[in-house]
């Protein structure tokens, strides 16, 4: 992963998040299936410039879907969950 910004996809916001993000300084992004935690912290702090204490990764594995007779498979997810050293924040 040479560009920081293929590492990091979107950010995660529900009501869940939302919480963590007032209550304990974290917050939760999509990030690439085949980033660790390492990438994921070096791209939170190039790209929002911020000090990142911890990542947690959390694999979300495909569920099965059916429409009508036909089978298909949802997208596999990688989650992290960043937590941010006291005085940084990002604004989404």
């Amino acid at each position: 992963m040479t560009n920081y910004r293929n590492v990091i996809k979107s950010p995660i916001i529900t009501e869940k998040s939302a919480g963590l993000a007032q209550t304990q300084n974290t917050i939760t992004f999509s990030v690439d299936v085949n980033a660790n935690k390492t990438q994921v912290k070096q791209a939170i702090e190039k790209v929002f410039d911020v000090k990142v204490e911890k990542v947690n990764i959390i694999n979300v594995k495909p569920k099965r879907k059916r429409v009508g007779r036909y089978l298909g498979k949802t997208n596999k997810v990688k989650k992290a969950i960043v937590k941010l050293q006291e005085g940084s924040s990002i604004e989404l």
